[in-house]
């Protein structure tokens, strides 16, 4: 799963862009991610100006293995000392995360090429979400509780990947505790963002990082990016959230036979 997702963030992962829906639709912000030294300090502060809302420019098709969260993520065994100040804001996301039961909204992709795409997005815990990209791409990515499929419409492709090797796992989790359960190397606060960094490090792959990122008043999610062990990143934006809205289970369907074999596979 490793080696595939080294691949597969080739062209996909984590965080920000600029989002056009409406007149009125909301602005994201275009953090420039990088890599942070393990320690529990602040990373270096990101670009906070937010984007005007314009209409993105038409995606080329993606490529095969488009997929918005890859490699495999979690606890190293490594531990990162952190203030009181921080474990407490850690405490708050968990809390925020582990609270959220159904999550729908629109969401932004941009790869390390800067090729952009959009769509809308339906999360239902435990482990269901199903991203529906727009036109041109031909990408659809379903989680079913278990599995995660991503279709490929003009390769008439499907491959699959164990939900417990997403770094999505942990915003589908029933209860997620980031101390425990991963690996966090960084926790800061600005006046606009709360950010998290989680670091995974594999001995055949090299180093891979998720930075998430919340709203620094109510903790609401704003984006997540992916950074390879090749050092490329990915990052999905979502606006316009609603948690009261309840998606139709139809969404979580996989609709395609299962490969028998464990691990990632493709039909």
């Amino acid at each position: 799963m490793a080696a595939r997702g080294a691949s597969i963030i080739l062209v996909t992962t984590v965080c920000s862009m600029l989002v056009a829906a409406s007149a009125v639709a909301e602005t994201v912000p275009l953090p420039t991610p990088a890599p942070w030294p393990k320690t529990g300090s602040a990373p270096p502060s990101a670009a906070k100006q937010p984007a005007t809302a314009v209409a993105p420019t038409a995606a080329a098709p993606a490529a095969k293995g488009f997929f918005p969260f890859s490699f495999s993520l979690g606890k190293s065994g490594s531990a990162t000392a952190f203030d009181a100040n921080q474990r407490a804001l850690l405490e708050k996301i968990s809390g925020y995360l582990s609270g959220i039961q159904t999550l729908v909204g629109n969401f932004v992709q941009v790869g390390p090429d800067g090729r952009r795409v959009e769509g809308t997005f339906s999360l239902q815990k435990p482990g269901k979400v199903h991203f529906e990209y727009k036109p041109p791409s031909p990408i659809d990515i379903v989680a079913d509780g278990s599995s995660v499929v991503v279709s490929d419409r003009s390769l008439e492709t499907h491959d699959y990947y164990p939900l417990s090797q997403t770094p999505l796992r942990y915003l589908l989790a029933d209860h997620i505790n980031l101390l425990r359960d991963t690996d966090v190397i960084s926790v800061s606060a600005d006046d606009s963002f709360a950010t998290v960094v989680i670091e995974e490090t594999q001995l055949a792959v090299g180093t891979s990082r998720l930075m998430i990122m919340f709203d620094a008043k109510n903790l609401q999610l704003k984006q997540w990016t992916v950074t390879d062990p090749q050092g490329l990143d990915t990052t999905v934006a979502v606006y316009n959230l609603d948690t009261a809205k309840k998606p139709d289970p139809n969404l979580f369907v996989i609709n395609y036979p299962e490969p028998p074999e464990a691990g990632p596979h493709s039909r």
